[in-house]
């Protein structure tokens, strides 16, 4: 008899016209009943509490696809269907089940390198830094030599074009890991690993705006400058616009102030205003405009986006201004 992986779902609803989601006792297909509150996830930078949420009237697409996901996992428990689920998992901001799905994976499928490039991602998003560098050293090692492996948006972009590989996800999130962690050296290997695997303008300048960023806190701002200098307007920008005009903005192409106009309170606009946000505050912190970066990187904290690397990296900046 085939063994049926469990997965666990929260399901939370909103009463109409209160303030306080009030709670529902809901069932998934596995016959599980599941208590619905707030789920902790982990700690921030800065020592607040991270919980996830999950609105079932809001997020019910995003429901229903995990839904299928672990139906196809049923009837053929692959490692690509296994990954698919904790994927799901994840975009629900689930990161505790997706990590114990992709711990899974890791465990039945010892010689893949795609579960710890997902597991490494999600223990960014908890701020477990040091466990998601050892899952994408791991991961590095094991796709050496491997031909590069495009790999399929679980939230496509409006073109719905795969802009990404396995490849460049785990040196992209590798080196993101230890900027998170001040290693900038490190970092700036990841990246330049990275870089080479960047095969379209949208991973190009993704990459060259972190690898950028880490040169300038070594303060080898000459490198940096010489970094980006190919970068154009005219490039063929698909979903990475907020990297873009960052590095439009280092150039002096763009006017500091026009990265933030954007509403932070829209749902749709609340990412790129995260990532524009930590860019336009790092900028100002490089000039040596302590205050003016702090403003902006506390403004990042407050839409809440907790999971969003800028939201990360604006925690990072506000630790160590508070450490000074």
């Amino acid at each position: 008899m085939r063994l049926i992986y469990v997965f666990f779902l929260i399901l939370i609803v909103f009463s109409p016209g209160c303030d306080t989601p009030t709670s529902k006792i809901v069932g998934n297909k596995n016959g599980f009943i599941l208590e619905p509150t707030g789920v902790f996830q982990g700690v921030g930078l800065l020592g607040d509490t991270l919980v996830t949420e999950v609105d079932s009237i809001a997020q019910n697409d995003q429901i229903l696809k995990l839904k299928e996901a672990e139906e196809k996992y049923a009837d053929d428990p692959s490692l690509d269907n296994l990954i698919w689920i904790g994927r799901r998992e994840a975009y629900l901001g689930r990161y505790d089940l997706a990590i114990r799905t992709f711990s899974k994976a890791i465990k039945e499928f010892p010689s893949a390198f795609e579960p710890l490039r997902h597991r490494g991602h999600r223990f960014i998003s908890i701020r477990k830094l040091d466990s998601a560098i050892a899952d994408l050293e791991k991961a590095a090692e094991l796709m050496e030599g491997q031909p590069i492996q495009i790999e399929q948006d679980g939230m496509p972009n409006k073109l719905n074009i795969p802009l990404s590989t396995v490849q460049f996800n785990v040196w992209y999130h590798l080196g993101l890991a230890h900027y998170l962690k001040g290693e900038w050296n490190d970092a700036i290997k990841a990246y330049k690993k990275c870089l080479d695997v960047s095969e379209n303008d949208d991973s190009i300048v993704a990459t060259l705006d972190w690898y950028y960023m880490a040169l300038v806190k070594l303060g080898r701002h000459d490198e940096a400058k010489n970094l980006i200098r190919n970068v154009k307007r005219s490039m063929n920008i698909i979903e990475n616009d907020a990297y873009h005009k960052r590095i439009l903005m280092y150039k002096g192409e763009l006017n500091p102030e026009t990265l933030l106009s954007i509403d932070s309170n829209a749902d749709d606009q609340k990412l790129q205003y995260v990532t524009q946000g930590y860019g336009l505050g790092n900028f100002y912190l490089s000039q040596g405009d302590t205050v003016r970066a702090k403003t902006i990187f506390e403004n990042v904290l407050s839409t809440g986006y907790w999971s969003a690397f800028g939201y990360i990296a604006s925690e990072m900046e506000l630790a160590n201004l508070k450490d000074e």
